[in-house]
């Protein structure tokens, strides 16, 4: 066995116990959590919905926080759902997992993956999505490809299972959080890096693999047609398992929505559909067989991934009772699964969506009929903002080396869970609107992630979708920068969720009034959960430490952290007087180096002089360029490939310019004394 580190602590407060789970209807509902909440989606359909009712819409005002738990340290902010059974709390918060008294806060013991061997450092860490509870051991996926089982009460390494390809290859890694159910753990893998995704199930006790699926199937494989006839595309696909799975015991099924293509943009490479890319798949428990699957975006050129965990609900749809499972596609549109079947609950048609032949778009993509969707598309973009030489495109625009100056909405619901209530019916999502750069080389396997540009603001969505109809019932915008850490409604007619300025807040779930917030001292934070301890509920979060919640806590809020002004250019200030109109990108992290002559992308892009310095700017590219201020007052004149231009400025401030040939080609000069 490694040598890990584990710390113990002796709490002074001894460890509890904690009640019977509420019953419902004669049993116990697989889709509430109640007492306890051992999986981070609160219980096996990933509902995150809580049936405790002691804090609701009349007490609400009563509540506060009742402990704190010590910091993470520094650069360990957590991002985790806490996990409580019998009055210990786990969670993950950079290298370590922590248990904690779930009463009292006091640590009772840490484990420390830094003293792991054969992956030094934050290559082991687990999971940041956190852990899952089962036969008395705690999960974790990790960053190296290994599962980790730990002794719920003394913290001691159960075994350890290396889940990944063999021979290893570095960057392969479980990303989510376990899932488990009936003796059974499920993970997946990454993909982004040049592998395929999988979804793998291993024994509980043992470690011991029992089946293993891969999201691109290889020849023979159903599926496998919906890519290139000739090479070997398939092998490097994508289809990254991002997040946890959903369990449906009695159908004998565990679900999960898998990631996106790769290469990211270059779809020329990989014609065809592409399965299972995006989609839902339904996979049998104890062997792995797909039962079935639902592509909810063909052909992925817009690294668009399902990164939102699914979640099972029984409910009314369109009339009538249904057993679904909810995904959410990254544009904002809620898609309903009949779980046994993977047949829509709503119609969902196939829409034309913008061409380009020459990366194998996809003539249709596939839309909810009459659906809301939660994030803003083009049209809404256009009315907002009107960018200089940007030319404004919808969601399924193909990102392509002939446009380079592409400004399109990015599939911004991804990671904060998603969370459903049998009280109102409601789905509750999280996502941010992004309007996006969109750029690709003539390399197919250069990844360029879109940027932000100057002058254009992201925001927060947070949005309550009607199951019965997939209508919007209400929606919030968040202008914090950072995306909110995901919802959870509760039977007291709540509905929680940390938002990225350090604040958890509770909302009539209804309604959407906010009716309480409490401040952490810590931007962003991940998803609230709640527990029942001794007769008293608890809401709980964690970021940089753990807070817990209750009736007559009184502990006070901390001040309010610093959120740093949106800056109009983004990217570092350099001290340089010559600024070439061309820079030399790379792509360092998912194929090997690679490189790309960025033609409108100033080098350096913000540059610091002092008053009466010489500033030259040097045409490094291959067509011209003129060097102008945003507001007319200077130029170099036309800059051929190899010539250059002089300005001088007399007064400090700070000047904006772009060129004029291609006005998307923005940058910024600081002038000091």
């Amino acid at each position: 066995m490694a040598a890990a580190t584990v710390r113990l602590a002796v709490s002074a407060v001894a460890l509890t116990t904690i009640s019977i789970g509420v019953v419902v209807q004669g049993g116990a509902n697989p889709h509430e959590a109640a007492a306890s909440w051992e999986l981070v989606g609160g219980s096996r359909s990933n509902a995150r919905y809580s049936a405790l009712t002691q804090i609701n819409t009349q007490t609400i005002s009563k509540i506060g926080a009742t402990w704190m738990s010590e910091t993470f340290g520094a650069n360990a902010s957590s991002r985790a759902t806490p996990i409580v059974k019998d009055g210990l709390m786990f969670v993950t918060a950079g290298p370590s997992i922590y248990a904690f008294n779930a009463k009292s806060g006091d640590t009772i013991w840490r484990y420390d993956s830094r003293g792991e061997t054969g992956a030094p450092g934050a290559a082991a860490s687990p999971s940041k999505e956190g852990l899952a509870l089962g036969d008395g051991l705690v999960f974790a996926g990790m960053a190296n490809g290994d599962v980790l089982a730990i002794e719920e009460t003394t913290g001691k390494v159960a075994w350890r299972q290396y889940v990944g390809d063999v021979p290893h290859v570095r960057g392969q890694s479980s990303v989510g959080a376990p899932t488990y159910a009936d003796g059974i753990v499920f993970v997946g893998l990454n993909a982004d890096r040049g592998f395929r995704g999988q979804a793998i199930a291993l024994d509980a006790k043992t470690g011991r693999l029992m089946w293993r699926f891969f999201v691109v199937p290889g020849p023979g494989e159903r599926g496998h047609d919906t890519w290139p006839a000739s090479g070997d595309a398939w092998k490097t696909g994508g289809g990254a398992i991002w997040l946890e799975g959903a369990v449906d015991a009695e159908l004998g099924l565990v679900y999960f929505v898998t990631g996106n293509g790769v290469p990211q943009h270059g779809g020329e490479v990989r014609s065809g559909d592409n399965l299972y890319l995006c989609s839902v798949i339904a996979l049998e428990m104890k062997t792995g067989r797909l039962r079935w699957h639902y592509q909810a975006i063909h052909h992925d050129i817009w690294e668009a991934d399902l990164s939102i965990a699914p979640v099972l609900f029984d409910g009314d749809v369109g009339g009538r009772t249904s057993k679904g499972i909810a995904a959410m596609r990254g544009d904002g549109y809620l898609f309903l699964l009949d779980r046994s079947t993977g047949k829509p609950l709503i119609p969902i048609e196939e829409r034309p969506v913008p061409q380009d032949p020459s990366v194998r778009t996809a003539a249709t993509q596939p839309f909810p009929v009459g659906a809301d969707r939660v994030l803003p598309d083009c049209d809404d973009w256009k009315a907002a903002v009107a960018p200089r030489g940007f030319q404004i495109g919808c969601f399924f625009a193909p990102t392509s080396f002939k446009t380079p100056n592409l400004l399109a909405p990015f599939f911004g619901m991804r990671v904060s869970p998603m969370a459903y209530s049998p009280e109102t019916g409601f789905f509750y999502a999280t996502g941010n609107a992004w309007l996006r750069w969109r750029r690709r080389a003539q390399d197919p396997y250069f990844f360029s992630p879109d940027r932000r540009i100057p002058g254009v603001s992201d925001h927060a969505v947070l949005a309550a979708i009607d199951g019965r109809t997939n209508k919007i019932v209400w929606k919030k915008e968040f202008r914090t920068g950072r995306l909110p850490g995901g919802a959870m409604p509760t039977a007291g007619g709540l509905m929680f969720q940390a938002v990225g300025d350090g604040n958890i807040e509770a909302y009539d779930a209804k309604r959407g009034a906010r009716l309480w917030q409490f401040q952490t001292g810590s931007l962003g934070g991940g998803p609230v959960m709640a527990y029942e301890l001794d007769g008293d509920e608890y809401v709980a979060v964690a970021s940089s430490r753990v807070f817990a919640f209750k009736l007559g806590g009184t502990l006070q809020p901390m001040e309010a952290p610093r959120i740093a002004a949106e800056e109009a250019f983004p990217g570092p200030v350099v001290d340089a007087s010559q600024i070439e109109t061309a820079t030399l990108a790379r792509d360092m992290g998912l194929t090997g180096s690679r490189q790309m002559v960025d033609e409108y992308t100033f080098n350096p892009t913000r540059t610091r002089v002092k008053v009466g310095t010489p500033v030259t700017w040097i045409n490094n590219g291959t067509t011209v360029h003129t060097v102008i201020a945003v507001d007319g007052s200077w130029t170099t004149g036309p800059l051929s490939p190899i010539e250059a231009g002089v300005v001088t400025f007399d007064k400090p401030g700070t000047y904006s310019y772009t060129c004029k040939e291609h006005p998307w080609a923005a940058a910024q000069i600081i002038v000091v004394q």
